[in-house]
């Protein structure tokens, strides 16, 4: 699916007063059941993998692989067994040793719909952030890699972390912006520390609000820390205007899986024997 029709598809469903729900997806089987859900954007990334290896998702931010070239790896399970929904590739915008424009260009060719940025360094914060972007590696290549995927009527969903990169990346063309709450929270691996549904609500308001002053078609979705579930993206919709769905990857794969496969041990366990 082209952005065009991608992109009509996803304000549509906005429109019709339903929420645009993403998936991450770090499996064929995860992809595959999100499909049959309904979900309307699949997205894979390095994390995913981590994901569903029993790691924590940061796992995607510190080096333990190539993010660019797991995404790709990954592609050969994921894309075949998707029919009908956008999958969107998780761009590394700062990887110095990709080419960025000839890489998006094999992305597209291989049957991904898009890009979000993922890895990212809008994870980082602190001396370490600033380090980042005083040696060229800073949140501004990410931006430069959607404006070069919209260059190429590519879908882009970036991660957004303020009102700055909110801005930064609508004007660069983002289709969609997904303000990113921080690692997400509950289960087995998730975050113990986090903002507050309250705190969040406010923030992903604030990030939604910059953006359609630059680009009014602009779509919002919120992502991350304690929106785990379907009850808290509930909240955040709720408390916001503007917000048209959510983005989950730990939520919609992660937590579920591990409340499934738990319960049907312990159902199987609690057979009788005569």
């Amino acid at each position: 699916m082209n952005r065009s029709k991608s992109l009509a598809a996803l304000r549509a469903t906005a429109a019709s007063g339903r929420p645009v729900i993403g998936a991450g997806a770090g499996t064929g089987l995860s992809a595959k059941a999100a499909e049959a859900g309904g979900v309307d954007l699949i997205i894979i990334y390095n994390s995913g993998r981590y994901r569903m290896a029993g790691r924590g998702s940061l796992a995607g931010l510190l080096p333990y692989g190539d993010a660019n070239a797991v995404v790709v790896e990954m592609s050969r399970e994921v894309l075949p067994v998707v029919e009908r929904t956008p999958v969107l590739a998780g761009v590394c915008g700062t990887d110095p040793f990709r080419r960025m424009p000839y890489f998006l260009d094999e992305l597209a060719r291989m049957g991904f719909a898009g890009v979000q940025n993922f890895p990212t360094v809008g994870l980082y914060d602190g001396v370490f952030r600033a380090n980042l972007e005083e040696t060229g590696m800073g949140y501004g290549l990410e931006v430069d890699m959607v404006r070069l995927a919209r260059e190429r009527d590519l879908l882009t969903a970036p991660y957004v972390f303020d009102v700055e990169s909110a801005v930064a990346m609508t004007e660069a063309g983002a289709d969609v912006l997904v303000p990113h709450m921080g690692l997400t929270t509950s289960g087995t691996i998730g975050a113990r520390t986090a903002l507050t549904l309250e705190e969040s609500a406010a923030r992903v308001q604030e990030m939604r609000d910059a953006a359609v002053a630059v680009n009014p078609d602009v779509l919002v979705l919120c992502h991350g820390g304690p929106i785990a579930e379907p009850e808290d993206a509930a909240y955040i919709l709720a408390h916001t205007t503007g917000v048209v769905g959510f983005f989950g990857a730990s939520s919609v794969e992660r937590l579920p899986t591990e409340r499934a496969i738990k319960q049907q041990l312990t159902d199987f366990k609690s057979i009788p024997m005569s």
